[in-house]
């Protein structure tokens, strides 16, 4: 493949920003044509400034692009797709949180959410390709939720198994199967 028709694979991280040994983070380092949705200085949490920080990320990007998720990334992505109108080759969405319900201790609270705008999470289908990748054993997002979000959203689910939040708090640095994953919506 030609580097002209191979998308720029842009990164969509949680509400963490950018982990070092994160899976997003050694991956971008990997591949040759990778960018990342930069951190905000402002409104961390809000998912206005988060979808519209995608939105001036995509801007920058000429040609086709695929959006690879994380978490709260997949939900940023999600409502980015609901309101805005580029085209996109197709996105990988791993481990999303389930925002409408209660997260664990040491992540925002249901209330601090709604008032930043992250709910309800929207379920129409997405207008590009995607797959979603969902953990049995992830302590943000029950399996079955996440196997309703995906049917909404007209995604193909991918069972991963028990891989936690698919994070280093889970074990997880290197992600391979992320670059397979991403091949097959290439």
């Amino acid at each position: 493949m030609t580097s002209k028709a191979t998308p720029t694979i842009l990164m969509v991280p949680g509400l963490r920003d950018h982990v070092a040994e994160h899976w997003q983070t050694l991956l971008q380092a990997r591949l040759p044509k990778a960018a990342s949705v930069p951190p905000l200085e402002h409104d961390k949490l809000s998912c206005a400034a988060r979808v519209a920080a995608l939105d001036a990320a995509l801007a920058k990007i000429d040609g086709p692009v695929i959006l690879v998720a994380h978490s709260a990334g997949v939900m940023i992505t999600v409502h980015w797709a609901r309101r805005h109108g580029r085209k996109i080759h197709g996105a990988l969405l791993a481990a999303p949180a389930d925002l409408e319900t209660p997260l664990p201790q040491g992540y925002p609270t249901f209330d601090a959410l709604v008032q930043n705008g992250w709910l309800a999470i929207p379920r129409e289908p997405l207008p590009f390709p995607s797959i979603v990748g969902a953990s049995r054993n992830d302590p943000l997002a029950r399996f079955e939720r996440v196997q309703v979000l995906a049917k909404a959203w007209g995604s193909r689910l991918v069972d991963l198994g028990e891989v936690g939040h698919l994070n280093p708090a889970a074990g997880f640095g290197a992600w391979p199967m992320a670059e397979t994953l991403i091949d097959e919506l290439v």
